[in-house]
């Protein structure tokens, strides 16, 4: 019957009614089978006329969730890997790389660790594998086109093309509350890395799921005359380096004098494995502008920060984005910062190696400016074969580096800029509207506006997942997620802009006043249940998640309280 009734109209034997009758029809057949059918009765997916196309950037961690969740909802996506595999930042990491977060906090909340996998830390091979079978289990690799770079996107309003691919009038009403209100469509550019080719796709929403690291290196700038072209010897960025085959980094690394500069997790893992290689034959000399406290990577210090800054009560004593002024009279964690900080001074040398860090402890893990150091770095210290150096400036010379307030040059064979990346400048380059560039750019704090950490007031139909960092990056990123799927799905609506300005004014606000002179990147680690109460509540679901008062208030809190969490 159902061919008949095709062939009918495909020989032009009637026309089809409106679109708005036609969903009309279809509210009044919904409504049958939901009145009929109460006790078996399922929402049907989204397929056919009303299927919505999801454009998802990225297929790393954040691509892979937001992959998975929105197909459950019967949505149709469409991923964009610029690489010829998954696993985002773990395809491009060193070897010898542990996972700092344990692991406990860092996996899907539907999909365990392996048996096999036991050590707390995994290894970047054991990572990557873990990432891939999530994929594999859940089918995700169907809806993934490698080899496709993102080049540019478009906003097209509905019946009208606008220049610069702006909407003919951008107001404060890109979203109405809901996600798809503002009629129009992405166009998105893909670029095929393997054939040379292009092939513009539409989509009726876009998930960018870029992260914050890889592809734009974050140089430092050089008075003219001692920059690197001056240097005799060989500079790479991390970035580089990562990129490279594990027999390559070996060959640039042996028997030569290398400079690292930075003095977070990169940084310190890159000096980590010079000294291994090289020893004291060869010192690696790291260079950093400010100390920032690391833990060590032991299970003793593991536990104790999960319950120094991983549970409701530790939360209590951190001030917080909109808190009341009875939560702001508890925030008194001042004395509890200072412990750690004796304790980190006690069990390491940091004032003999000139690495006692100015500003508190509280501010760099609000800011997520701390790492798991490797477990013999202050043995390399002791030994020798990592020498630290602190400078404010630098500048080349033909042999090497010259430092501020230090009378003898470092000379080197290869230097290498643990810097970071220009993640801001990453999501900037995907828009082909000046105007959207300048909305994604935030202020010159650096710090992206994104409400909720996830969607942009002014840019309809689009939202950012995995770019705001927290103690497990997978951990949020999958909130972030069902967040954001239950507000696809008419879960929950959006407050007006007046009311997304002024939230996103208090949690920058906060950002500001805690995160110290790092305050510009974009961190929930210290407040990270907070930030889940926020989202919980937004989606109809109870924040509280542990079974009695005790465990709610000093348990720590991880992934698995989530892994019943009810999506509307």
């Amino acid at each position: 019957m159902e061919v008949r009734w095709l062939v009918c109209f495909l020989a032009g034997g009637f026309r089809l009614p409106s679109t708005k009758e036609m969903e009309d029809d279809i509210k009044k057949w919904d409504e049958y089978r939901r009145k009929h059918s109460a006790y078996i009765y399922k929402k049907p997916s989204v397929t056919g006329m009303d299927a919505k196309k999801i454009g998802i950037v990225g297929a790393g961690i954040s691509g892979l969730l937001a992959c998975k969740y929105v197909r459950e909802k019967g949505f149709i996506p469409i991923v964009f890997e610029m690489k010829d595999m998954i696993g985002g930042v773990w395809l491009r990491t060193l070897d010898h790389t542990l996972l700092q977060t344990p692991k406990i906090a860092f996996q899907f909340s539907d999909f365990p660790w392996p048996s096999s996998v036991t050590s707390d830390h995994p290894t970047h091979g054991e990572v990557l594998e873990y990432i891939q079978s999530y994929a594999r289990q859940f089918q995700l690799l169907q809806y993934i086109q490698f080899n496709s770079q993102v080049v540019g996107m478009e906003f097209v309003k509905d019946s009208c093309s606008s220049k610069d691919g702006v909407l003919p009038s951008v107001s404060d009403d890109a979203w109405s509350g809901e996600p798809f209100t503002s009629g129009g469509t992405w166009q998105i550019t893909v670029h095929n890395v393997l054939h040379g080719c292009s092939q513009v796709h539409t989509v009726d929403f876009v998930i960018i799921c870029t992260g914050r690291y890889g592809d734009i290196p974050k140089w430092p700038l050089f008075v003219k005359g001692r920059g690197p072209e001056v240097f005799k010897g060989k500079v790479i960025h991390a970035v580089d380096l990562y990129s490279m085959e594990p027999k390559e980094v070996d060959n640039l690394i042996t028997g030569k004098r290398i400079v690292v500069v930075g003095f977070l997790k990169s940084a310190i893992d890159i000096a980590a494995k010079c000294a291994n290689i090289n020893g004291m034959e060869f010192p690696c000399t790291l260079i950093c502008r400010k100390p920032l406290w690391h833990f060590p990577g032991t299970f003793g210090w593991t536990i104790a920060l999960a319950f120094l800054y991983g549970t409701r009560f530790s939360e209590l004593l951190d001030h917080k984005p909109g808190e009341s002024l009875f939560l702001s009279l508890l925030a008194t964690r001042w004395g509890l910062n200072k412990l750690v900080e004796l304790c980190l001074q006690w069990q390491f040398p940091l004032k003999k190696f000139g690495i006692l860090p100015e500003e508190g402890v509280f501010q760099q893990i609000a800011s997520c400016h701390v790492a798991a150091l490797p477990e013999n770095f202050f043995t390399c210290l002791e030994e020798g074969s990592i020498v630290i150096k602190k400078s404010e400036s630098w500048g080349f010379y033909d042999s090497g580096l010259m430092l501020e307030n230090e009378n003898e040059p470092v000379e080197a064979d290869v230097v290498i800029f643990a810097t970071g990346c220009r993640a801001t400048q990453k999501l900037k380059n995907i828009f082909k509207s000046s105007i959207y560039q300048q909305f994604i750019s935030g202020s010159e704090s650096n710090i992206i506006p994104l409400y909720r950490e996830c969607i942009h007031p002014w840019i309809p139909r689009m939202a950012v997942i995995g770019h705001t960092e927290a103690v497990s990056n997978l951990f949020m990123s999958e909130m972030e997620v069902r967040w954001l799927v239950c507000l696809l799905t008419g879960g929950f609506r959006l407050p007006n802009t007046k009311e997304m300005k002024e939230d996103m004014r208090k949690w920058y606000q906060y950002k500001e006043n805690h995160g110290g002179f790092q305050h510009s990147k974009s961190s929930v680690s210290a407040i990270q249940i907070w930030y889940n109460d926020k989202l919980c509540e937004d989606m109809g679901c109870n924040p509280r998640r542990k079974k009695n008062w005790f465990l709610e208030f000093f348990s720590p809190y991880g992934p698995a309280d989530y892994s019943n969490l009810k999506i509307l």
